[in-house]
């Protein structure tokens, strides 16, 4: 049988706490080592909120719009570079992007009004269709009755004739300023006009009530504004 000495015992805790300094130690290092590096890679940044452009920049039929960033109808569309069609739509008669739609619910929906104050606005590529000015000469002629009245002044008002593509709509034109639009009649729905023009490799297409034909010269001038603001002077 083994007698264990004083000496003895003061040499096994000893050679117990020379084990344990170690371990100790690479703990406190892991540790350390573990909090910089959770230090060095927390996130910095804070939530902001980003404001969109004003205006964006899109280009259709290889034609470049600069648009209003709350003027696009489909959120989709709302990004710049190159698309096949966007759709728009502006606050008249101030052509104004419109401003974010109030909140309605079932309760609220019927005392809720909805005016008509907006020109919505389609500018689509072409791909060498016939131009609306050819349409206006060469296409329309054919269906329109012979007869036609002034609709306003110097606005002139022409009808399609029945059982024609264009049934039931009217052809307004007029030279000063310029105007053409091709308008739908009143009934369970109001009458709607569309407007077109061509700039380049796009078409636009402007539709309006057709009750604002009553002020045709200034819808015909918020036109010409719009295409100008959009692309540039009309060449």
């Amino acid at each position: 049988m083994t007698l264990l000495t004083p000496a003895h015992h003061l040499r096994r805790r000893s050679s117990r706490r020379s084990h344990r300094v170690p371990i100790l130690l690479a703990g406190v290092v892991t540790t350390l080592s573990i909090a910089a590096i959770i230090y060095l890679l927390w996130p910095t940044w804070r939530s902001e909120v980003t404001s969109l452009p004003d205006r964006t920049p899109v280009s259709v039929g290889a034609t470049l719009f600069n648009v209003p960033t709350m003027a696009f109808r489909v959120k989709m569309q709302k990004h710049s570079g190159p698309q096949e069609r966007v759709d728009l739509n502006f606050q008249y008669p101030s052509l104004a992007p419109p401003e974010r739609p109030k909140h309605v619910n079932a309760e609220t929906i019927e005392q809720t009004g909805q005016p008509i104050d907006r020109i919505f606005l389609s500018i689509a590529a072409h791909h060498d269709a016939l131009a609306p000015e050819l349409r206006l000469r060469t296409i329309y002629p054919r269906y329109l009755m012979p007869e036609a009245s002034a609709a306003s002044d110097g606005l002139t008002q022409q009808a399609f004739r029945d059982g024609s593509p264009y049934a039931n709509e009217d052809l307004f034109s007029a030279s000063a300023p310029e105007l053409s639009a091709r308008c739908t009649r009143d009934g369970a729905t109001p009458g709607m006009c569309l407007s077109e023009r061509r700039i380049d490799g796009a078409d636009l297409t402007f539709r309006f009530p057709r009750q604002w034909l009553a002020q045709w010269r200034e819808v015909a001038g918020a036109i010409d504004q719009l295409a100008k603001q959009l692309h540039g002077p009309r060449s």
